[in-house]
């Protein structure tokens, strides 16, 4: 970042948290913890909690050096008690949507559930009664904290939901496209999609056994990511296993982590560390995913179909989205067997129109604007803001 002539201001201890650490270690009592209460638990302890800092944070570097625009994403929650106050005494803020957009609507399931739309009036009954017991139960102790904590810092109630605050920022622009995004009739004006970012290629070194990567058997990359990678149960072990007598080609990648790590791999499989996915994905027939939401739309950019686990986090929503959109499976579970894989991967395999749907998203994605229209929206925030 410095040497892009941007200054890094480090978070304070208790909002600093090193995602590449399993949560279950520094959170236990979340192992036991699925579905909303789950998200409701992140919610309060990853999210609200830390957003009294992350506020401060900001607040500090306002007043040593006021900015024009305040970039940010939706897990933080500085950006929440921020926008409670009037533009004016604050700057703009745009949110970057870095995981599958969380605002609330009559058109969609409370966000965690992993529920995809259901149409008409029973759909809508559905979401409003879903709505109303998530507000009562799982997200309670957040919302309590998110008021003690706006209190405090701006002496005023928090004036809506935690969950729904970008909708009060200046804009929001969402990494993806409408294709791959529930549709929402209640979408605020200020709700862009720019599809995904990258500001450059990917850079891993080739592995030695990359030659083998010549079309002559379909190729399957499997891989968790760089955070939730830990417990290769989630979706690496239960791969590899469903595909060793397959005629495939698996390609793992474990997301930094040593290969040592990693169980014996059969003999139609390959790993490494770290892989160059602007030259993996063109090659690539079905990408195997916990449903980490960045990488998911980086296999989109390409074309490539999915078959994603379920899990926490943001993973349900991920899942959700890859099923409703047509570009792949969803396994609606964190640690699926081998044989749901397997017939997954397969389905994917044989049938042409997983790979034309994710076609058409990776099209869409090419019209979005990516980097260049999330500078436009900024532009225009300092265009008004000067104005």
């Amino acid at each position: 970042m410095e040497a892009a002539g941007a200054e890094h201001i480090a978070l304070p201890a208790e909002a600093d948290f090193d995602d590449r650490q399993d949560f279950g270690v520094t959170f236990p009592e979340r192992t036991a913890l699925k579905g909303g209460k789950a998200i409701a638990f992140d919610l309060e302890n990853v999210f609200v909690r830390p957003g009294r800092a992350h506020y401060k944070v900001i607040e500090a570097a306002q007043s040593a050096e006021p900015a024009d625009v305040v970039i940010t994403e939706p897990a933080f929650l500085g950006g929440a008690f921020l926008v409670c106050r009037p533009l004016g005494e604050r700057p703009p803020v745009v949110v970057c949507g870095v995981l599958p957009l969380p605002i609330s609507s009559r058109d969609t399931a409370p966000y965690g559930m992993g529920l995809t739309p259901l149409r008409g009036p029973l759909g809508r009954l559905r979401n409003a009664l879903l709505t109303t017991i998530a507000a009562r139960t799982v997200f309670t102790a957040a919302e309590r904290l998110a008021q003690e904590i706006n209190h405090e810092l701006n002496g005023s109630p928090l004036p809506f939901p935690i969950m729904d605050w970008l909708r009060h920022a200046e804009a929001i622009v969402q990494f993806t496209v409408p294709e791959f995004e529930y549709p929402r009739s209640d979408a605020p004006a200020t709700l862009h999609f720019a599809g995904p970012i990258s500001a450059s290629g990917s850079q891993a070194p080739l592995p030695s056994w990359w030659d083998e990567l010549d079309g002559s058997r379909p190729v399957v990359h499997v891989t968790q990511g760089t955070v939730a990678n830990h417990d290769y149960r989630q979706i690496i072990e239960p791969t590899v296993a469903a595909l060793a007598d397959d005629d495939v080609l698996v390609v793992v990648s474990t997301g930094g982590r040593p290969l040592s790590t990693l169980p014996p791999l059969p003999s139609n499989a390959r790993a490494a560390e770290y892989l160059p996915y602007d030259e993996l994905l063109p090659k690539t027939q079905v990408y195997v995913t916990n449903g980490g939401y960045g990488g998911v739309q980086y296999a989109l950019r390409h074309g490539v179909p999915i078959v994603t686990s379920g899990g926490k986090e943001d993973k349900p929503e991920v899942a959700g989205r890859v099923a409703w959109s047509g570009v792949g499976r969803a396994l609606r579970t964190e640690t699926p067997s081998p044989a749901a894989v397997g017939r997954a991967v397969r389905a994917v395999l044989g049938d042409p129109r997983y790979r034309v749907r994710a076609r058409r998203i990776a099209a869409s994605m090419e019209r979005a604007g990516g980097l260049p229209r999330l500078a436009e929206i900024v532009d225009r925030q300092l265009s008004g803001r000067r104005s």
